[in-house]
């Protein structure tokens, strides 16, 4: 922005718009008011405020979701406090794998420590964080409201506010868009004379379907949650975690292709009992239902590269799932979220309000920057699946899978290997750590693939349940 359009738009000289009150949105809008005298968080749902609630702007609430412990940290340092309030609320900080049951492409995890892990159901983390960020006198939230454009300066050079369906526009000296896989972003940006940019996307069409049970109690229960992965051969997979204390637990079934799981509630056991292993299905074989299945279908990883054109407006930043997003089963979608708020925060820090829109590209580049690690792990993963839909996987990938697949085979009971692969995993250490040439000699030495393609019904650790 001009300092002569802000002339023209006065209450814009000190006011940011974020537009979507998800993770992503939201995080931003902290950040954002360390630096602007007001901060406006525009959501198109109405939201809940007396107590987490679903929402139709984030479907996928219904499925299990985590936050990793890099996420953990860096929210935990934006808005001091909020973990232990998630967990007065019945979010669960776990360790992963050594509180879970695992089972891993290459076999059972044993009782290693990874990483640190919060369990907590979306609707809940959505509603904390909302609350925490609302506390911030400078932020202000206008739900129920459906952005529909941006505000252009002279020649499309700069972006000054939002345009809405119902009312005036809102004026702004900088605009983020965090509007999540529905943004509109490459559309108002071709309205304002910019090319739309290119798109990488890669598909594996994995599926989910969720429901919620009520688990009868057990003493020799040790585990606090249960994952049963899935691999290309036999790729059906599920996760059973408990949501907001012990009382409720989600189970969600995961498939590939025509393995994609059922969402009639009659067929979802039997799925469950056809997994790698009986053990997820031995869990919920006495539970009581709590809701009907759930479908979730839009997984494929997308990412819109705004960072490469060659033009880009002042005062505008697209953030998040808007910009990149993941094949959620890796867990790392409110990670990049956090980190990408982190790398904002970095890069408005020494900005004065008024320098801030001309760092727009710049920004743009460092916060989609962070999703790289994440987006890695996913396409690399998701090309092991033959029916993937995206660019063919090169020479290095093909190594880098199988060099990953004998440190998955050693992290199953490696602690030395272990803690360097969910290091990686969580985003807290960087990819370069599994290439060290102590673990490279570490791995290829000792671990070698299973050469059963099957796993023994239930770890060694654990003892499975009496069949009725």
């Amino acid at each position: 922005m001009s300092d002569d359009d802000t002339d023209n738009h006065p209450e814009a000289h000190d006011h940011a718009v974020v537009l979507g009150a998800g993770i992503a949105g939201m995080l931003a809008a902290r950040v954002l008011a360390e630096r602007f005298a007001r901060v406006t968080l525009v959501e198109r749902d109405e939201l809940a405020e007396a107590a987490p609630a679903f929402r139709p702007g984030v479907p996928q609430s219904r499925h299990v979701h985590v936050l990793w412990s890099r996420g953990v940290r860096l929210i935990e340092e934006l808005l001091p406090g909020i973990t232990e309030k998630l967990r007065a609320r019945g979010a669960a900080l776990l360790n992963s794998p050594r509180d879970f049951l695992w089972l891993s492409p290459a076999d059972w995890f044993h009782q290693v420590h990874g990483s640190e892990i919060l369990l907590a159901s979306r609707e809940l983390l959505d509603w904390t964080v909302r609350r925490e960020v609302l506390r911030h006198e400078r932020i202000r939230l206008r739900a129920g409201s459906q952005a529909t454009g941006l505000v252009g300066g002279p020649d499309g050079r700069s972006v000054t506010g939002v345009e809405f369906r119902d009312g005036d526009p809102l004026a702004a000296r900088f605009v983020v868009d965090a509007t999540g896989r529905t943004s509109r972003a490459p559309a108002w940006l071709a309205a304002l004379g910019h090319p739309t940019p290119a798109v990488t996307r890669y598909d594996s069409h994995l599926g989910y379907s969720s429901r919620y049970f009520d688990l009868p109690p057990d003493p020799a229960r040790r585990w606090r949650g249960l994952y049963v992965q899935g691999r290309p051969d036999v790729p059906r997979g599920a996760v059973l975690i408990p949501q907001d204390g012990e009382e409720r637990w989600l189970a969600t079934l995961i498939g590939n292709g025509e393995h994609a799981p059922p969402t009639k509630d009659d067929e979802f056991l039997e799925f469950a009992r056809s997994l790698r292993s009986p053990a997820l299905y031995d869990a919920l074989r006495e539970a009581k239902p709590l809701s009907s299945a759930t479908a979730f279908r839009s997984t494929a990883n997308e990412w819109r590269h705004y960072e490469r054109l060659d033009r880009w407006p002042a005062g505008f930043v697209v953030l998040g799932d808007a910009a990149c997003r993941f094949n959620p089963v890796y867990g790392h979608g409110m990670t990049v979220a956090a980190l990408a708020a982190d790398a904002l925060r970095r890069e408005i820090a020494p900005l004065g309000p008024r320098d801030i829109p001309a760092a727009a590209r710049r920004i743009q580049r460092r916060t989609v920057a962070e999703a790289e690690v994440a987006w890695q792990i996913a396409t690399s993963e998701d090309l092991r699946y033959p029916g993937t839909e995206g660019p063919p996987a090169d020479r290095a990938t093909k190594f880098l899978q199988g060099y990953m697949a004998r440190v998955m085979a050693g992290a199953n009971s490696d602690p030395a290997i272990a803690d360097r692969f969910f290091g990686v995993l969580s985003l807290s250490a960087p990819p370069n750590t599994l290439l060290s040439p102590g673990t490279v000699v570490r791995v290829l030495s000792k671990w070698r693939l299973p050469t059963s393609p099957t796993a023994t019904p239930y770890p060694p650790h654990h003892a499975p349940p009496d069949t009725p």
